[in-house]
């Protein structure tokens, strides 16, 4: 099918996979049914896949198959993107903020604080948010727990891991389509890292407690705005 992109993906990296033997074979790479035995699915559904007769493999499927490809991490979020093109309901927009929410993030400075969405998108923020928080050009606080930098940049990374993890499961299982994509996409790109802690959220995330973020040793506070949204402001000070 002329818009198969992700079973045109799939074959084209099975093709160019290195197979176990090196028998002579008709075609190159991988056969069907050897990628399907390291993936753990069964040779039927990577046929659907490939021919696109199935274009909604679950998360688990798709870290198999990368990781039976050997993907990079630049290639599995490819993968992800793929999905994503290949579905007619984009998430929608975030509401547009108040000025009066606006005007409170101006009053608070020269505080850390920023304005979330239930997935964890900054939607605004203080300079000194920004300033501590490390996100750079990540606007998303789960997203960054998960990625490259967060470990370096959270000492007690385990426990801002769970925590982000636990939030953004809250928000999914409410409904809300902004995090249930962001869950699919971490469950690609950092794999048991994620999927590991989502599964296992069994509790709220805590809207007040401690975190270290950098050097910084930081107290927060959570409070939910009114409106549309679900939107909620956090607070982040240091402790005395």
């Amino acid at each position: 099918m002329a818009d198969n992109a992700l079973g045109r993906f799939l074959r084209a990296r099975r093709e160019a996979t290195t197979p176990p033997t090196t028998e002579r074979r008709r075609t190159p790479g991988l056969r069907r049914g050897e990628l399907a035995d390291r993936a753990g699915i069964s040779v039927e559904y990577l046929t659907r896949l490939e021919r696109g007769t199935d274009r909604s493999p679950s998360g688990q499927v798709l870290s198999a198959l990368a990781d039976a490809l050997a993907m990079t991490a630049d290639e599995r979020v490819h993968l992800h993107r793929l999905i994503k093109a290949g579905t007619t309901c984009a998430p929608p927009p975030p509401p547009a903020l108040r000025p009066t929410v606006r005007a409170t993030l101006a009053a608070l400075e020269p505080t850390a604080a920023a304005v979330l969405s239930p997935a964890g998108d900054v939607l605004a923020c203080t300079p000194r948010f920004r300033e501590i928080s490390g996100l750079d050009d990540e606007p998303n606080l789960v997203r960054f727990a998960f990625g490259p930098r967060a470990q370096a940049h959270h000492p007690d990374w385990d426990q801002v891991a769970r925590d982000r993890a636990a939030a953004l499961r809250a928000a999914a299982d409410l409904g809300d389509p902004t995090a249930a994509a962001l869950a699919f996409e971490l469950s690609i790109t950092a794999g048991a890292a994620f999927t590991d802690r989502y599964d296992a959220a069994a509790s709220l995330p805590p809207t007040t407690g401690t975190e270290r973020w950098g050097s910084h040793l930081v107290a927060f506070e959570t409070l939910y705005l009114s409106g549309e949204g679900e939107l909620r402001l956090m607070v982040v000070f240091s402790p005395h």
